[in-house]
């Protein structure tokens, strides 16, 4: 049985290698050429996947650490596509800008796509969109207001410089969605900001081949535009009505990506979501401006309450851990360093008022360069990146309330009689343990005193103390 077998596995084997040899015309025995898959098999197969991330809310740390790593978990999957879903009011400068690197970078096409209906691309989305082989919006949204603000607000605006003009049928300012331009800003330093932004996006926007005049509108004037609008004026390149419609509408078009020319094959991409990782949570926990703020406060208190009473432990434990999260924080975010230093020298001053209690002027002080510095702890003019101007009152009240609560304690102690050393016991009572004028002895506070009286006193009788002479209290009779 086994001849029989291994024969059997022989011929089997010769019969493939001859079927893998081609006769030539001239006779050359030759290999052939290796079987391929069928046309109907390739059809067969899987097209693909487009990654979705999606950016809801103020754009930070966390959401540029979120959409750099989806970048990257896409080209290692080999999607086809990434898919941005945006409804933004803006965002940090920094974070923005680590965002439109990563997807300037990305070998794997991105599409931004402002959605759902109501949803908004502003500031920082607008950049973003510029910057992306697609852009898309769903109906009923909009985007621009993209003229960048710095920490403290904006100085008073210079006089209204004429807008550049625009030629003969282009797609600029003055079409139906459009907001007008306005002024540039006033200072130098704005001036400056703002021209940087705008040939930034006017970079994005040759490079994509998209509306550059208005979006140097969207920088200098805070100019928006809705959904229809900015189809219109070739600011975005598809209005979608959801995800499977923005797929099928890309279908077949061609974006360069590096330096290659791609066409897209969407239609039948498989939507995969990817949702932030716990890393990623946490981060944008910790920089929120909100709890930052908190754990630095918490930070602080905890480390004075260790300070008053040693050995404690936990004060000082939580403490340390909230203030080090906190300056790690402040790293991470736009902060004015100005700001936290009125805020420790408002903290440090109603501190102050505890040990040299000075009618309030001290805490008085403290609490207004605590508010100060409180408001302008962190970019105010970005959506998303402050404090609650509620929590600041919040604070600034109960300190307030501690300040008053010294003032009103401190003038009650004043007015108050001593009760302690030999000031407190003047007045006191002493009964006598004997009869005796002029020198004896009375019994004070469960304690012998010799005494001296010019009135006669009886034992048992009490006497009031009027002066007291190293050990030797003066007395008279209690009437």
């Amino acid at each position: 049985m086994a001849l029989q077998r291994a024969l059997v596995l022989a011929l089997l084997g010769g019969a493939a290698a001859v079927a893998a040899l081609a006769v030539t015309p001239d006779g050359t025995v030759t290999p052939a050429a290796p079987a391929t898959p069928s046309t109907a098999a390739a059809a067969r197969e899987s097209p693909g996947t487009a990654v979705v991330l999606e950016i809801n809310g103020a754009i930070g740390p966390a959401t540029s650490r979120y959409v750099v790593r989806g970048l990257e978990t896409a080209r290692a999957q080999g999607s086809r596509l990434v898919v941005l879903e945006m409804d933004t009011p803006g965002g940090l400068d920094s974070a923005m800008r680590d965002i439109i690197r990563a997807i300037l970078a990305s070998p794997v096409p991105v599409a931004s796509y402002v959605t759902p209906s109501g949803a908004r691309a502003a500031s920082a989305g607008t950049y973003i969109l510029y910057a992306s082989h697609i852009a898309a919006m769903a109906p009923a949204t909009n985007l621009g207001a993209a003229t960048p603000v710095s920490i403290g607000g904006e100085s008073e605006p210079a006089p209204p410089v004429p807008a550049p003009p625009v030629k003969p049928g282009d797609q600029g300012g003055g079409a139906p969605g459009a907001s007008a331009p306005g002024s540039p800003p006033g200072s130098a330093m704005e001036r400056k900001v703002v021209n940087d932004a705008v040939a930034y996006i006017r970079g994005l926007a040759e490079l994509r081949g998209r509306n550059a005049d208005w979006a140097e509108q969207a920088v200098r004037g805070a100019a928006s535009l809705t959904a229809s609008a900015a189809l219109e004026q070739k600011v975005i390149d598809v209005v979608a009505r959801d995800l499977p419609d923005l797929l099928a509408r890309i279908d077949g078009r061609e974006v360069r990506v590096a330096d290659r020319m791609v066409k897209l094959a969407t239609r039948d991409l498989t939507p995969l979501q990817i949702k932030p990782d716990w890393r990623t949570e946490l981060l944008a926990v910790i920089t929120n401006p909100t709890i930052a703020y908190g754990l630095m406060l918490i930070g602080i208190w905890g480390l004075l309450l260790e300070g008053y009473n040693p050995g404690a432990v936990l004060p000082g434990v939580v403490g340390s851990i909230c203030l080090l999260v906190a300056l790690f924080a402040f790293q991470i975010l736009s902060v004015n360093y100005a700001g936290l230093a009125l805020v420790a020298l408002g903290t440090a001053m109603i501190i102050a008022e505890f040990f040299f209690p000075a009618y309030g002027s001290l805490g008085a002080g403290g609490v207004i360069a605590f508010i100060v510095g409180s408001l302008i702890l962190f970019d105010t003019d970005v959506t998303g990146m402050h404090v609650a101007r509620s929590l600041i009152g919040a604070i600034a009240t109960v300190g307030a309330l501690v300040i008053v609560a010294i003032i009103y304690v401190a003038n009650t102690a004043r007015r108050s009689p001593v009760v302690t050393g030999i000031q407190g016991m003047i007045g006191g009572a002493a009964e006598v343990v004997e009869d005796f004028t002029g020198k004896g002895r009375v019994r004070y506070g469960g304690e012998l005193w010799n005494a001296r009286s010019a009135a006669v006193l009886r034992a048992g009788e009490m006497a009031r103390i009027v002066k007291v002479e190293g050990l030797t209290l003066w007395v008279e009779p209690q009437r």
